[in-house]
């Protein structure tokens, strides 16, 4: 899977072309235990059974990666989620943001079926991971949805919530770096009111120390169910 990217850095911009290869969400990659508790909760109310361990690395085909404006799902049921994102490339790691968008009916009968099946927008612009390392858990990221034609903050958290990247990255390959062309979802935070579709979802990384953003926004086109 084959992306366009841009690579920000002190003002100054660069195109990634990004040869994607192995997209893999890591579930359940809370550091703040209570903050994860009421995530598995969140989901067990959705009839979702709680993990066998913590993290759980799902792997996805990277085909379902996508900078579109626009992604279809199957009947009404999906949510996005925002978490942070690492990407592997030339030998370096970035940083952007992504929404790991869920089929929650299907959830509830396999979470790696339901990751699977339903596009995972990310976006376009990303950071020098070297850029943001030491300062990772100042970072800020949200969630908006559209509700009866709103915008409503459905997430926010900073990132000293979940596991810090070089601890998820560790746990995933051991002493091995990631592989060139990995794309890694790193974990969400608790929905407010609670998980629900929406025709909109859009989402921020915010760096507080370098005074910057990263954004992304999506809609969602439900298709009919038939049978």
């Amino acid at each position: 899977m084959t992306i366009s990217l841009n690579i920000v850095s002190n003002g100054a911009e660069a195109s990634l072309t990004l040869d994607a290869n192995q997209l893999v969400i890591a579930g359940w990659a809370g550091r703040d235990k209570a903050a994860m508790e009421h995530h598995i909760r969140e989901l067990e109310e959705l009839g979702v059974p709680r993990p066998k361990e913590t993290p759980t690395f799902y792997r996805v085909a990277s085909s379902r990666l996508t900078t579109d404006p626009a992604i279809q799902a199957s009947g009404d049921a999906s949510s996005g989620e925002v978490e942070p994102v690492i990407v592997a490339s030339g030998g370096k790691l970035f940083v952007g943001i992504g929404s790991d968008h869920t089929d929650r009916q299907l959830e509830t009968h396999g979470v790696a079926f339901s990751k699977q099946i339903c596009d995972k927008p990310v976006s376009t612009t990303l950071w020098p991971y070297e850029e943001v390392v030491d300062h990772w858990d100042q970072l800020i990221m949200r969630s908006y949805i559209v509700e009866d034609g709103k915008s409503v903050l459905y997430q926010e958290g900073t990132l000293d919530g979940l596991l810090h990247p070089e601890d998820t990255m560790a746990r995933l390959t051991g002493e091995t770096p990631l592989e060139d062309g990995t794309v890694l979802f790193c974990g969400t935070v608790p929905a407010l009111g609670g998980i629900r579709p929406a025709p909109r979802f859009m989402a921020e990384l915010v760096d507080p120390v370098l005074s910057r953003k990263i954004s992304l926004r999506y809609d969602i086109e439900v298709l009919p169910v038939a049978g």
